[in-house]
């Protein structure tokens, strides 16, 4: 599995966020390469790092790459959004750190015969995880013209949505739609000239958006931000990279939420909700890449890393 290499984004600034103590218990809910994991690891003494990950080619290759570790190390596949459920069986009942990097791994993007990439032609995939039963394939080829219009805005923020949407429609009403290039071109031919001679390719944005709904991104990362501010310890932290403004609305909001304690009304003399912050902003505005980190690695352009402490 040594094929699997992932470039970890934000590396320094996310060991340092999560401000790791030897003895601790650590999840990387998002393995990926475990670039980020390998350090966490090298860290620990007596402590324990649990990496989660929903696809069986990245475990796979963690594995290798976490074997001087195997004595602290205990890898699960499953989706970070059922942190608790791994937890339990775990018998672990808190924890000292969450990490969460939210973006896809190179290694997906860059293998070609899993229909993320819209450079080179696939079967219409798009599963993080190959188990799970829906695929490109199925959004493009059943769901409703309507349906597909509101996640290409929504997932996508794509301006010809509804262009694209019909034309996706009519094309199916031929012939399925099968591979990556195939949508490609129809997402082209929706498109005014004008979009087309932009920098960045015309299928980036729907290729976004398709590959969210497939693997319900955003509703993992709405269900795992209130799950894994409870699961940590009093002093643990939450550290969380996101990759577009969507998922980063969600981290941000829940962050802030957790850190807002009275919410009567202003002019209640004394306060009777009894709300308490559960955690303290370590990061007030999001941390990004350094100059040096964008000159090696183009993909961490976007990201945005966000932290804070269990009160």
């Amino acid at each position: 599995m040594s094929e699997f290499h992932h470039v970890s984004v934000m590396l320094r600034e996310c060991i340092d966020g999560l401000n790791i103590r030897p003895e601790g218990i650590y999840v990387d809910g998002t393995l990926g390469g475990a670039g980020h994991s390998y350090q966490i690891a090298s860290r620990l003494t007596t402590g324990k790092l649990i990496g989660i990950d929903r696809d069986n080619v990245a475990l796979a290759a963690a594995g290798e790459r976490l074997a001087p570790f195997h004595d602290r190390v205990q890898l699960v596949h499953s989706n970070f959004s059922d942190l608790p459920g791994v937890l339990s069986d775990l018998g672990i009942s808190g924890v000292d750190g969450i990490l969460l990097d939210l973006g896809v791994s190179s290694p997906q993007l860059d293998d070609g015969e899993r229909g993320f990439s819209y450079m080179s032609d696939a079967p219409l995939d798009m599963r993080m995880d190959n188990t799970e039963n829906l695929t490109a394939a199925d959004v493009v080829n059943t769901w409703s013209q309507e349906e597909l219009r509101r996640i290409l805005y929504a997932y996508g923020e794509e301006r010809y949505a509804a262009q694209i949407a019909a034309a996706i429609c009519r094309r199916r009403g031929d012939a399925p739609i099968k591979t990556t290039l195939e949508l490609v071109d129809i997402i082209r031919s929706a498109m005014p000239a004008s979009a087309l001679r932009e920098k960045q390719h015309p299928a980036k944005r729907s290729f976004q958006a398709i590959r969210i709904a497939v693997n319900d991104e955003l509703g993992a990362v709405e269900r795992m931000m209130p799950e894994a501010i409870e699961a940590l310890n009093p002093g643990g932290r939450l550290a969380v990279i996101t990759f577009h403004s969507l998922e980063d609305r969600i981290v941000k909001t829940a962050m802030a939420e957790a850190a807002r304690g009275c919410t009567c009304p202003p002019e209640f003399p004394v306060c009777v909700c009894g709300k308490k912050p559960k955690v303290k902003l370590i990061t007030r505005k999001p941390l990004t890449a350094s100059e040096a980190e964008l000159a090696e690695n183009p993909r961490s352009r976007s990201a945005k890393l966000r932290v804070c402490e269990k009160l």
